[in-house]
């Protein structure tokens, strides 16, 4: 008798080992989010609770467009969710009911202004940083460097941190027209490096030894997670580890 409540004890462990380690979250979203908080957590997340956390790089409209459809747990933006829903609104992604969905604040994640290694300009006021990226500055020698177009690298595919950076930093004045279209911030960091007049944008996972980050007055936006009703059970061990033992892993 012992040795068959054994048994099923054992079976019974089994299935509900397999269970927790069959689930799993799908989440998406841009690079800051998903670069700078989720990528991190990823494994020790999973190793500590069996939950499974698939990652799909997009951008935060397209992630919550899913979000929408049906097809993620969570979606992810580097600003707030007023602002992301305007941002998605001009991609034409429309939200019948945006109440319906809500907006978990995991962090914060800073901005930072980088330019080629050899460039001689160390610090940015935000009125020069706005000259810059609106357009009306565009020789370095007008802030102290060398007598040189300035290039604006510019990612196409983070209008969450674009939308951010332009509210925080430029007060919702227009980019300049004229900019070198970059895709992930890897691409942005790749063309910084490789262009000695450049100056662009991004997220603390951005930076590296090959590019200069330059000294400016913080420029920071929240950093959410969106889901459709309140956080399922599993999403919101997600968001606990996070803010709890997920601190060890992220960078800001």
């Amino acid at each position: 008798m012992k040795r068959g409540m054994i048994c099923l004890a054992l079976v019974a462990s089994m299935v509900l080992g397999g269970t927790a380690m069959g689930e799993e979250i799908k989440a998406g979203g841009g690079g800051a989010p998903i670069d700078g908080y989720l990528k991190p957590v990823k494994e020790p997340f999973e190793k500590s609770t069996g939950i499974t956390l698939n990652l799909n790089f997009s951008s935060a409209t397209l992630a919550f467009k899913q979000l929408v459809a049906g097809e993620l747990d969570l979606s992810t933006a580097g600003l707030a969710y007023a602002d992301l829903l305007k941002t998605a609104k001009k991609e034409n992604i429309e939200v019948a009911d945006p109440s319906t969905y809500v907006a978990t604040e995991i962090g914060a994640s800073k901005i930072y202004t980088v330019t080629h290694k050899d460039n001689p300009v160390s610090a940015l006021t935000l009125d020069q940083l706005k000259g810059i990226f609106t357009g009306k500055i565009t020789n370095w020698k007008e802030v102290g460097g060398n007598d040189a177009p300035i290039l604006i690298v510019l990612s196409s595919i983070n209008p969450a941190t674009n939308a951010a950076f332009k509210k925080l930093a430029l007060g919702d004045a227009p980019f300049a027209a004229d900019v070198v279209d970059a895709g992930r911030f890897e691409d942005v960091r790749e063309k910084v490096a490789a262009n000695p007049e450049a100056i662009a944008f991004g997220p603390v996972t951005m930076l590296d030894a090959t590019i200069k980050t330059v000294k400016t007055p913080d420029v920071a936006r929240p950093v959410i997670v969106i889901t459709k009703g309140a956080p399922s059970p599993k999403v919101q061990k997600l968001i606990s580890f996070i803010k709890g033992e997920g601190q060890h892993y992220i960078r800001q």
